[in-house]
């Protein structure tokens, strides 16, 4: 089931929210690191984790499922998000060169689809980056934040339903490293339990961060099926009888090439 749009802009103007984003926010900007020209685009509820990337992109989209609803999120050229059916798009193919998922791929009826439509929309060279719950980690256990929500994944289901849609994971890295405890004490000490836990919880982390990239592959399939026609063609040229002469089994020998 996924979230309301409300709640979701309300988590990450709590508290607890807040250091989330800011962690999520490094680690994504980290691996986006250089966007200028580009085209990129959120999907799910990306909108708190684009702002860095405005002014250095050539455009900044976000694109929010119609069961989440939308928010009016703008850029300077005007408003940037819109709602959309995860499974189909508004856009041609190969239009985006970098792609988030934030809050998507939990939530989606059917994720394949929301990854399809990814993989199409995606430049040549283009990269996918995906924050996606932990199954294994506390977040996913606790309902007072969006990661507890929806469908997580161990990073063996991630991996396995990325390579299924044609996607590489090339990079792979944890975050949210602290409990998600609403507690002062604990939320002051949340960016030193987040470099700590790096070292020594990593598998409980609450949330997987996998950069992928679009798979191209030959059509060779097809052509082996059209050097198998060139063959029987060839074939079929040497049983194919001297004219003038019977066919085999008429009189006399063919002759063949």
């Amino acid at each position: 089931m996924s979230l309301d749009v409300i709640d979701l802009r309300d988590f990450y103007h709590r508290p607890l929210g807040q250091i989330a984003r800011r962690v999520l926010r490094a680690k994504i900007r980290a691996r986006f690191s250089d966007v200028a020209g580009l085209r990129v685009l959120g999907c799910g509820y990306a909108a708190p984790f684009l702002g860095p990337f405005r002014e250095e992109a050539e455009r900044v989209l976000a694109f929010m499922p119609a069961e989440q609803g939308v928010l009016d999120w703008r850029s300077s050229r005007g408003v940037a998000s819109t709602l959309i059916d995860c499974e189909m798009w508004p856009l041609p193919d190969e239009a985006i060169d970098r792609i988030l998922l934030v809050h998507a791929l939990e939530s989606a009826a059917e994720p394949r689809e929301v990854l399809r439509e990814a993989w199409r929309c995606l430049a040549p060279g283009g990269r996918l980056l995906a924050v996606v719950a932990n199954r294994r980690a506390p977040w996913s256990a606790f309902e007072n934040n969006p990661f507890g929500h929806g469908r997580p994944y161990s990073s063996m289901q991630l991996r396995n339903l990325l390579r299924e849609t044609q996607f590489n994971p090339v990079e792979w890295s944890e975050a949210l490293l602290f409990p998600p405890i609403e507690r002062a004490i604990l939320l002051r000490s949340a960016i030193a339990l987040e470099r700590l836990g790096g070292r020594f919880w990593a598998p409980f982390a609450g949330v997987h961060i996998v950069e992928a990239v679009k798979q191209v592959h030959r059509p060779a399939r097809v052509r082996r099926r059209a050097s198998r026609v060139k063959r029987v063609r060839r074939l079929a040229r040497r049983l194919v009888p001297e004219v003038g002469r019977p066919a085999p089994g008429v009189g006399a020998p063919a002759k063949y090439e």
